[in-house]
């Protein structure tokens, strides 16, 4: 049965665009904006911020009563940890590393597969991460896959750390966007991988108003009079 206000999953690797992309449908359909990689992010800071390393022996133990207790509010641009405004510091690539590494533990899926379901079900939402279209929402009314060329990825993230005052090289961002794909792809719990009804939108050489006019010309063809 079709949602009276659609659920809009997005998936596909850092720096594909979907973020950005997905932000200005969710403002156009008068809908709710969901990062799960922010959510993710903050979960990695919390752990760290616990003193928890990605190598701890009693890993999934220790980071249980940290994922039950845990709370993440996302007020637009905002990331907000346990009361705490951690916005400037999701960003950062060891954050993304280390988000990346936790996020192969199912408790840690588990806690923000329930938390991302609990915000979206009612639908007017566009969820982009990993596997929104895959297993958070696989059910969901419109799924598209965003992919880019490695190159054009490194290049946008490149100028995203540039911009936050982030010190690094265009080889080093080609290397770690590199691994960040191999252990996403290759993690045996919710991989990262396009759904098999999911639109593929390849953003190499697309503008943002391109891609974004691609998503909501889906979007309004299949939905006609969901705009708020």
């Amino acid at each position: 049965m079709m949602r009276e206000r659609p659920i809009i999953a997005i998936d596909g690797p850092s720096a594909s665009g979907k973020s950005s992309v997905a932000r200005r449908v969710a403002s156009d359909m008068g809908f709710t904006y969901l990062n799960t990689g922010a959510m993710y992010r903050a979960v990695a800071i919390a752990f760290k911020q616990a003193g928890i390393a990605p190598n701890d022996p009693n890993l999934e133990e220790r980071v249980a009563p940290i994922l039950q207790a845990i709370k993440i509010d996302l007020e637009g641009d905002q990331v907000i940890l346990n009361g705490r405004d951690v916005t400037s510091e999701i960003s950062r690539f060891d954050i993304g590393d280390l988000a990346s590494t936790y996020s192969t533990l199912a408790p840690v899926r588990a806690r923000m597969r329930e938390m991302q379901r609990a915000i979206g079900e009612a639908g007017g939402v566009v969820m982009e991460g990993r596997d929104i279209g895959t297993v958070v929402f696989p059910d969901a009314d419109c799924k598209f896959y965003f992919e880019a060329s490695l190159e054009v990825r490194a290049a946008r993230r490149l100028a995203q750390l540039q911009a936050n005052g982030v010190t690094t090289t265009r080889d080093e961002v080609l290397r770690e966007l590199a691994e960040r794909d191999r252990r996403d792809s290759g993690r045996a719990l919710a991989p990262l991988r396009r759904a098999d009804d999911a639109i593929v939108i390849d953003s190499s050489n697309l503008t943002f108003e391109q891609a974004v006019s691609a998503l909501e010309a889906v979007i309004q063809g299949l939905h006609p009079r969901k705009r708020a």
